[in-house]
């Protein structure tokens, strides 16, 4: 199936007889890419669900006020991390216990999670991962994984590409480092 454009989603999406199949182009366009990037900040595929599902509810309400400033990608894009951003905030804050430990937490429910299928060596990039602070895990996540250029993380994070690229680089020391320590 070819991609349409974001210009006729959102021409689409205007229009009070197409607005239901406009929404519908943008989550089979949007929907698995966006999930993906949740999957890998919060790792529980049940949370990461909830947390796409409601990533695109805000998307349904405010996407009549999209002025396209940014790329619609990239927008939906920031809704879904400050969903997770919220998510992890609110989980820290319930068990009042550090952000390291919560990341401890999602650690182990990696080793337990029955959707969680990757080999050893997948294992040990998400453990390396967990033990980042939340900006640069972010950051290395987008970069890497998503393959977003510094620009996009930059429109998304509201971060100067400068401040970026040093997250980025931090990131990958910590992640070598630990990789090392840990054979």
């Amino acid at each position: 199936m070819q991609q349409i454009e974001d210009a006729v989603i959102l021409e689409k999406f205007a229009n009070e007889r197409t607005k239901e199949e406009a929404f519908t182009l943008l989550l089979k366009k949007y929907q698995q890419k966006i999930y993906w990037h949740v999957r890998r900040l919060v790792l529980n595929h049940d949370d990461a669900d909830d947390l796409v599902q409601d990533a695109f509810i805000k998307v349904w309400k405010n996407l009549g006020n999209f002025r396209s400033d940014s790329q619609l990608y990239t927008w939906i894009y920031r809704i879904a991390t400050n969903e997770c951003l919220t998510f992890l905030n609110k989980k820290k804050q319930q068990n009042n216990i550090p952000l390291d430990e919560v990341s401890y937490d999602l650690a182990e429910s990696l080793k337990e999670g029955s959707y969680f299928n990757g080999n050893q060596a997948e294992l040990k990039l998400q453990q390396a991962l967990l033990t980042l602070p939340e900006k640069q895990r972010l950051v290395f996540n987008m970069k890497y994984f998503d393959d977003l250029k510094y620009e996009e993380i930059s429109e998304i994070l509201g971060t100067s590409v400068g401040g970026l690229k040093a997250s980025f680089h931090h990131a990958v020391k910590k992640i070598e480092s630990f990789l090392l320590s840990k054979d």
